[in-house]
């Protein structure tokens, strides 16, 4: 091997070395002192006092734990189920090829460009009973509308899901829409010459052929779903109370203001099991497929 061939090879990875050890130290590292805390008695600050799984036991004893996780699945099944079914649909409008398709892409897809913290900010302001869309249609004269979800302790949840869903149906648009497009166009023409309506198109040949889209889809709304944790601070805090709290809060919470960092530090770890346990077997899966 010459000296050119030998620069040419070294050359990407002197680029990508200084990513690679970013991402090592700022968190893969953290993850595995997470870890290492969590069996911790930290509390202010991180002590390496070992308490074996004294920490996770705890954290399964906590009813604020429990109440993080049912919301995390009302939160989670509204969300992704409302993602999916709006995202598909959209795509299969824009599939028309319909006038505008330039403009109206973009316009699905810009929530997904703006951060959680400002739409929920904005969002919370339209939802507030005293200045918002209850407030505004009680002035146009509908005195007896009331849409006060948001400081509702059995709705707040919903609203924060209906937000997320606004944010990532375009999301779920642009993979769908990819994957409509990649399908031939034999296989319609085929099912048109033989009857096929518009509706039994999609439902019996197009949306069948989509299920690596789906799983792709599914895979990332499960992901940002668990680790939701601006929006949800943006539009409710957390509360009434502690209705709308998740893991992510609870795990914010419990570490930084009540101080209590192995336990912190055990939910955390929780809920990367939770992701891992989603994430691998995906990526195994396509691992296996290209060899």
């Amino acid at each position: 091997m010459n000296l050119r061939t030998w620069l040419q090879n070294l050359l990407p990875k002197i680029i990508f070395s200084p990513s690679l050890l970013i991402v090592l130290v700022f968190i893969y590292s953290f993850m595995v002192w997470t870890a290492i805390l969590s069996f911790t008695g930290s509390t202010v600050l991180p002590n390496y006092q070992f308490l074996g799984f004294a920490n996770y036991v705890r954290l399964w004893s906590l009813p604020s734990w429990y109440i993080a996780l049912k919301n995390l699945f009302l939160y989670g099944v509204c969300y992704i189920g409302g993602s999916l079914i709006l995202g598909t649909l959209l795509a299969i409008l824009i599939d028309q090829k319909i006038r505008l398709e330039g403009l109206f892409r973009p316009i699905f897809l810009y929530p997904m460009a703006l951060s959680f913290m400002v739409s929920g900010t904005a969002w919370k302001w339209f939802f507030n009973p005293g200045i918002g869309l209850e407030k505004a249609m009680q002035d146009l004269g509908f005195a007896n509308f009331h849409f006060d979800w948001i400081i509702n302790a059995d709705r707040a949840i919903y609203i924060i899901a209906i937000v997320a869903v606004w944010q990532s149906s375009g999301f779920v648009m642009a993979i769908f829409l990819a994957g409509i497009r990649g399908i031939s166009e034999e296989v319609i023409k085929a099912a048109k010459i033989d009857g096929a309506n518009i509706f039994q198109i999609y439902w019996r040949v197009i949306l069948p052929q989509m299920a690596p889209a789906l799983v792709s889809a599914v895979i990332i709304l499960s992901h940002l779903a668990i680790k939701n944790y601006d929006l949800v601070i943006a539009l409710t805090n957390a509360g009434p109370g502690n209705a709308t709290e998740v893991p992510a809060t609870f795990m914010y919470s419990y570490t930084f203001a009540r101080t209590q960092m192995g336990v912190g530090s055990a939910s955390a770890i929780i809920m990367l099991m939770t992701i891992a346990s989603i994430l691998i077997p995906y990526l195994y899966s396509q691992v296996r497929e290209k060899h």
